[in-house]
This record gives C-alpha cells, structure tokens and sequence, in this order.
C-alpha cells in the first residue's frame, strides 16, 4: 500500500513522516531502459516527493526539476496535492545518449553536474503566487541535496533518508521544528538526530515505519497522524496533447503529418502513445477555428 505516514514528537520539538510506495513504481519507469544508477535516483526523487508535501496545507504542485547537457539532462519529479484525493506523484528522466546502458555505479555528482537542480511551488489558486527556489547539489546524494535547501532556504535542521528498488521506494523526514513552539531545547533535537541517523537504507526497505520508530526512538514520546494515500499516477491526456499540439501551430504540425503521415506524442512519465491521423489533426484546427469564430461574434 503506498502511503505517506507523519509522526510527530510529543514535546513538539520535531516532526517527520515516512513514504511507502511499493504499487505503481515498476510500471511507471519500465517503459524506458534506464540505466540502473538512473533508476534509482529517479526513484529516490519519486520517494522523496511526498514528504516534501509533509505537514503543509499546501494545495496544488511541487516539482523538483533538474537540466543540464551531461549525464542526466532533464530529470522531473512532481507531486500534486488536492484536497480529499490522494497525493499525486509521478517522476521521470532523460539521459545522455552517451550514457552506458548498464551505467550502475555513477556518482550523484556526476549524474547530476554542470546543472541547476529546482524546487517549484505551484498552487492550485491562481491567485496565490508561485515560489521557486534552488536546491544545492551537494553532499553524496538527493537526500543531502534535499537536506541542505531545508537548512538554508528554510531554516529548518533536517534529516532524509531515501532509498529504492526496482518496484517498491521508500524514504524518511526528520525535521526540528521551530525552538520558540517547544520547551526542549537544541540538544534534544540533536540527540534525536543522532538517534535517526543511524537508520540504513536496508532497514528502511525492510522493516515496517511502527517497527523503526521504536528501534530509533525506542525512549521518546512520539505519535503518528492519520496516513495519506499515494498514487504513483500520470496525468498525461489526449485533451492535453490536443492543447500542445494547437500551441505548436498549425504549420508545423502539418509538416509533421507530411513526413510521418501522422504526429505521434509519447508521454515522458508513462511511455502511452497519442497518435493523430492526418483527418485528427486537420480536426483539431478546424475545431479551433471554429472556436474561435464563435467567440469573436
């Protein structure tokens, strides 16, 4: 079952949560041959989403986005939050034609190099303004990447760990909450920290959350929130290839058809195929127009 589940500390020094995502991992990414050190980063992206979206009321999109023209140049990972639905989130890479199929032991420096790794906030209101921050990479992973955006853009002490196989992701948050809302002090924060670094990623693909939050925290007062579900799900639709071939203009997507005979788009997340005829794509013109028409009279 694929779920986020938050726990908090009962002197209110700090809060965290769990992600579990064994559904939906497998079929999202093996439409693409991606090599295994991709993949995996990939998923760890996939994990780490959710608990980006850990105790806000945020509403709307967040995306974690990387370019560059090495190793990896485009990586997305995206999870949406809506109220009564569950969270939303899907993940997905291109990679250098350079790069080995059987590439396994690359280094998160150099997957992800010579690029800008950036943290987006969209909300569901359109009136409310959209954030935008850069995420350092640094450190030896997307945790500690994620670690340090926490510690200096937010000024929040955190403590990620992610890991993933082939069909199941999975990470954990650890995050100090602000001094001022809590009679503990900064050396109870830090012996908690000290205490949850010592978990691994075996234990972490392993063991249950309940069975890790007593190893870890085994004299500590502490309690979980209700879990939320996780669907690993695109979004991707014919309506919104419609939109995006309109937005390419009607020249260029009849120079397509003249030397395809017809415009095929595949989805970057889940691999679906959308394939337009010629008669479909003189359609969707023609409906447009039509449109159009209707609305200037």
């Amino acid at each position: 079952m694929n779920q986020l589940i938050p726990f908090q500390f009962a002197n209110h020094i700090a809060h965290g949560a769990f992600v579990v995502i064994d559904e939906g991992v497998a079929a999202m990414m093996d439409h693409r041959a991606y090599p295994p050190s991709v993949r995996e980063l990939i998923g760890q992206s996939l994990a780490a989403m959710p608990l980006l979206a850990t105790h806000t009321r945020f509403e709307g999109r967040i995306n974690l986005q990387f370019q560059s023209e090495q190793a990896i140049k485009l990586l997305v990972a995206q999870v949406v939050q809506a109220e009564d639905a569950p969270l939303s989130v899907r993940s997905m890479a291109k990679v250098s034609k350079t790069l080995a199929a059987d590439a396994a032991d690359l280094r998160y420096s150099e997957l992800l190099s010579s690029g800008i790794l950036a943290l987006m906030l969209e909300p569901a209101d359109s009136n409310q303004p959209s954030r935008q921050a850069m995420v350092p990479i640094d450190g030896l992973s997307l945790a500690e990447s994620l670690e340090g955006y926490f510690d200096q853009s937010e000024q929040l002490p955190t403590l990620i760990r992610l890991a993933a196989t082939r069909d199941r992701v999975v990470g954990f948050m650890l995050q100090r909450l602000p001094l001022e809302h809590t009679k503990a002090t900064q050396d109870t924060w830090e012996h908690l920290a000290i205490l949850a670094s010592t978990l691994n990623a075996d234990e972490l693909l392993n063991a249950p959350p309940e069975t890790l939050m007593r190893r870890l925290f085994a004299n500590e007062n502490w309690f979980f929130h209700e879990p939320q579900a996780i669907a690993v799900t695109c979004r991707c639709s014919r309506v919104g290839i419609s939109l995006l071939l309109l937005s390419l203009g009607r020249e260029e997507v009849d120079a397509i058809v003249a030397e395809q005979g017809k415009v095929e788009v595949i989805c970057e997340f889940c691999g679906k195929a959308y394939v337009y005829s010629r008669s479909d794509a003189a359609t969707l013109f023609v409906a447009e127009g039509s449109e159009q028409s209707q609305l200037k009279h």
